[in-house]
């Protein structure tokens, strides 16, 4: 009974480790009905992801806040008339396109 309750503890101190299920998102797939459906929270946190990967893409090294402001906005209007297209096309609308 003792090596039961012993075994039981320690497979509840692994339990939470093992509950913490890693997601993928492919960011290149999430249309615009998504991104604008989502949190004013999540909509920076998203739009801040994709602006760093797009200029990483770009070769861009530096931060402009302004310019990221405009960009996102740009985006967000571009997504309400592109409801069905991805966010990465309207970020390429945006700003005109990758390298």
């Amino acid at each position: 009974m003792r090596k039961l309750a012993l075994t039981l503890c320690v497979a509840a101190m692994f339990a939470p480790s093992l509950a913490n299920a890693q997601v993928d998102i492919d960011m290149g797939q999430v249309t615009c009905s998504q991104y604008l459906a989502m949190s004013p929270d999540a909509q920076r946190d998203f739009g801040a992801w994709m602006s760093g990967w797009f200029n990483q893409k770009k070769g861009v090294t530096a931060v402009d806040l302004d310019l990221h402001r405009k960009n996102v906005a740009n985006v967000q209007k571009w997504c309400v008339s592109n409801p069905k297209s991805s966010v990465m096309g309207g970020l390429q609308a945006a700003t005109g396109g990758a390298n």
